[in-house]
């Protein structure tokens, strides 16, 4: 049985995968960046600029015996990987997590940039949003509520907006959840407008400070010094789009089966944002989607099959901080699931943003 696994993504869950195989399979991990980033931790390393350190691990403290390869691979078939410098990686297993991208600050401008260049963006995104009265946010799903929450942690007086054009706050989550969000939103002071969206972006740059207004779809006027974007999730599988392994679904996903394996290759997996499955697209999916593949990948490193299943989740769980002491969650139950008290929130998430959880994967003390 050929021992050799290459996992292209380093991400919540290929970094994982990668450091749970490293001791008994020739790994090898693809990526462009130099560091996994803890993109939970982006937001609060935007408001406090001295902490912002924490949201970043290193590739090279992750494997012991593999390699890590910093490039970025631009086509996948059933026997391995080309790379951006023309290199070519062969795999006798092969991982697919390449993740998804989304708007600055929740993840980097350019994410192959040095850990330096990204400090220096985020410092330079601080200033000019502490020197902002008035925040403008488009976008209510997590970063957004996330990101409003860490800047009145810091900066209680600020005035924040949030403006979504879906009508309801946490769709699909449990209604006593949506509500103790809305109450622990007015009691920060957040001003959170569903059912609203812009007639035209702001005219100035997002994470830019200058003052502007813009009008709402029902004609009211909003005066704002800087405003963040946050929505638009994009499915990174462009190293697929050539069809050389799996044609992918219209919304760019990557069809696997119930062992996560990509339809058709009992040797190669795909996992977390580009798989096509009904999970959210958020980091805790992608580690239980990594968990299934080190399974099944010792099973056949053993020469065995691929056994272990992956059930999507009955009901939805989330973790939503508001800064260092607030925020709201939902986790599984044996009978579903139930609200979590801010406590819990705090303690699981809130109070480091599982940085511990990454320093011990990374090997950092």
């Amino acid at each position: 049985m050929n021992h050799t696994v290459v996992i292209v993504g380093g991400g919540y869950g290929g970094s994982l995968v990668a450091k749970e195989l490293d001791a008994e399979a020739d790994v090898t991990l693809i990526d462009p960046r130099e560091a996994f980033v803890n993109a939970a931790a982006s937001l609060r390393a935007l408001t406090r600029p001295d902490w912002a350190p924490n949201a970043f691990f290193p590739f090279a403290t992750l494997l012991r015996r593999g390699r890590v390869i910093r490039d970025r691979a631009v086509s996948v078939d059933p026997k391995g990987v080309t790379l951006a410098s023309g290199e070519r990686v062969e795999a006798g297993h092969l991982v697919l997590a390449t993740g998804s991208g989304y708007p600055y600050p929740a993840k980097p401008h350019d994410a192959s940039t040095s850990i330096t260049q990204q400090l220096d963006d985020l410092r330079a995104t601080h200033r000019e949003l502490a020197a902002a009265g008035r925040v403008l946010i488009l976008g209510a799903g997590p970063v957004g509520l996330e990101l409003a929450g860490e800047i009145k942690d810091v900066w209680p007086d600020k005035h924040v907006v949030i403006l979504d054009r879906a009508d309801q706050l946490l769709p699909g989550f449990l209604p006593e959840v949506r509500y103790e969000l809305r109450r622990q939103l007015d009691d920060l002071g957040i001003d959170v407008r569903p059912g609203t969206g812009l007639t035209a972006l702001p005219p100035v740059q997002a994470g830019q400070a200058g003052r502007f207004e813009v009008t709402t779809d029902r004609g009211e006027r909003i005066a704002a010094n800087i405003w963040f974007q946050a929505f638009g999730v994009e499915i990174n599988t462009a190293c697929l789009a050539d069809g050389h392994l799996s044609p992918l679904t219209e919304r760019r996903e990557v069809p696997v089966t119930e062992h996560l394996n990509v339809q058709g290759y009992e040797h190669v997996y795909a996992i977390g944002d580009i798989a096509a499955l009904p999970d959210p697209k958020m980091a805790s999916y992608a580690m239980t989607h990594a968990a299934v593949v080190v399974r099944n990948i010792r099973a056949q490193l053993a020469g065995g099959r691929p056994d272990t299943v992956h059930t999507p989740a009955s009901g939805r769980r989330i973790l939503l901080p508001l800064g260092t002491r607030a925020g709201v969650g939902q986790l599984p139950t044996p009978d579903g699931v139930a609200a979590a008290t801010a406590q819990t929130v705090r303690e699981r998430k809130g109070a480091d943003l599982f940085t511990a959880r990454f320093a011990a994967r990374f090997g950092r003390t």
